[in-house]
């Protein structure tokens, strides 16, 4: 497997009083975000972030060293190299999406996708990368499960969130279980209903211009991270 940056065309669990609230409610375990400021070389990363790495959330301060340091060996120079590339190439302008392998602190293997885009200070200056990290090692049976059981109780909702997770499972070459974390981290990251947030990437989805190839992936990750931002004032959200 190549870690590399993919700017290609691709042929391309918590409890509450509603199903809903069950799956935008509490802290996904397979999706976290991360933040690389290019200045002072500093990272920022959420506690499921830490914990994919096998450390307790807090005990440990990211740095360059330690991020590579957790990739696999045969990843490793490449993932490097790509750091550099999004500090001082034109790839910490747009953004970008990679896979590769990180080995916690068990000796583990997990496969991830890593989609992020340019961060911005106030005045709309790129000082840094943020995005979040997919994990895509096969999920146990239990949240299988978990995920399966809450599914089967969205009917009203299910259509269009099964077709955002087809597009998902397209785009980034996930698997079902993958996919549909990925939609319920973006829906608790933006405080936006898992429904609503579907519908929105619907046509965003629909807007883009191609003919017989499909856009750059770089297109399909700037509209995941940026979504919410294009929905209506006064949208339903979810609360707490």
């Amino acid at each position: 497997m190549r870690a590399a940056v993919e700017d290609v065309k691709v042929g391309t669990m918590a409890g509450g009083n509603s199903a809903e609230q069950a799956l935008t409610g509490g802290t996904p375990q397979r999706v976290g975000w991360f933040r690389f400021y290019f200045a002072d070389e500093r990272w920022e990363w959420s506690d499921e972030v830490a914990i994919l790495h096998g450390y307790e959330p807090g005990t440990v301060t990211p740095t360059t060293e330690l991020v590579l340091s957790h990739r696999h060996p045969d990843d490793r120079v490449e993932v490097a190299g790509i750091i550099d590339q999004v500090r001082h190439t034109d790839v910490g302008e747009r953004a970008y999406s990679m896979r590769h392998r990180i080995v916690d602190t068990r000796g583990e293997t997990h496969e991830v996708v890593i989609i992020a885009d340019k961060l911005l200070d106030e005045a709309g200056r790129t000082i840094g990368t943020r995005g979040f990290c997919v994990d895509m090692t096969p999920s146990d049976t239990q949240t299988k499960a978990v995920i399966s059981a809450t599914l089967a109780e969205i009917t009203e909702n299910r259509a269009v969130i099964e077709q955002v997770k087809g597009m998902l499972m397209l785009i980034y070459r996930v698997d079902d279980d993958t996919a549909f974390e990925l939609l319920r981290w973006r829906s608790q990251e933006t405080n936006v209903k898992l429904r609503l947030l579907a519908e929105q990437l619907v046509r965003d989805y629909a807007q883009l211009e191609y003919d017989e190839t499909l856009p750059p992936r770089s297109a399909f990750d700037h509209l995941l991270l940026t979504t919410h931002l294009r929905m209506e004032p006064g949208g339903d959200t979810v609360k707490g």
